[in-house]
């Protein structure tokens, strides 16, 4: 068995503004590294982060010491003609109101659709756990991003919750049980207060 703790990472300065973050390379705000401070995340024998800064440093910050394995398929979407920008800003732009209406099912316009980015995101979730079950490592955790962890929760949890359902907040995440690449027996959120 392998259990697999998805965290999100702490809080950048867009996030604070609640734009949308994907390939911008923000650094964690102040508030975001307070936020882990304090806090006691779960144990891991192998640690895998985004190569995004807000997800390395989180990981640095909760997993002092400990060697990170960084991975590409695990960065957040390309917003493309959204990045860095919030609902605001994007009010008067005829593209975001037809993503809007799609319920996030177009792509991002000069992005990745969610089609994309989900296959990405699984595809390299489910290569780390099978390598891991293969080398008979017992717990890894995965500090990436909001999307990121939506993409794999709305494949891998059972009872099965959609891609909106699986949003957590910065430093928060989730636990899975697995038994193989394919199978999950058990998932929970846990929130770090």
């Amino acid at each position: 068995m392998l259990k697999c703790y998805l965290i999100r990472h702490s809080m950048t300065y867009g996030n604070t503004l609640k734009r949308y973050i994907g390939i911008t390379d923000e650094s964690l705000c102040p508030e975001g590294i307070q936020l882990l401070k304090g806090k006691e995340y779960p144990r891991c024998e192998r640690l895998y982060a985004s190569p995004l800064k807000r997800c390395i440093e989180t990981a640095e910050i909760i997993y002092p010491g400990q060697e990170m394995i960084l991975v590409p398929e695990l960065g957040e979407c390309n917003f493309g003609e959204f990045e860095n920008k919030n609902y605001m800003e994007l009010s008067d732009n005829p593209n975001y109101q037809r993503w809007i209406d799609s319920n996030g099912m177009l792509p991002f316009p000069g992005g990745e659709s969610r089609e994309d980015f989900q296959k990405r995101s699984v595809e390299g979730f489910r290569k780390l756990v099978h390598n891991c079950i293969k080398e008979h490592i017992s717990s890894a955790a995965f500090v990436v991003h909001g999307g990121t962890i939506m993409s794999i929760m709305e494949v891998f949890a059972r009872p099965h919750r959609s891609y909106y359902e699986c949003q957590i907040n910065n430093g928060e995440g989730f636990e899975l049980e697995l038994y193989s690449d394919e199978m999950v027996n058990y998932w929970k959120l846990f929130s770090m207060k």
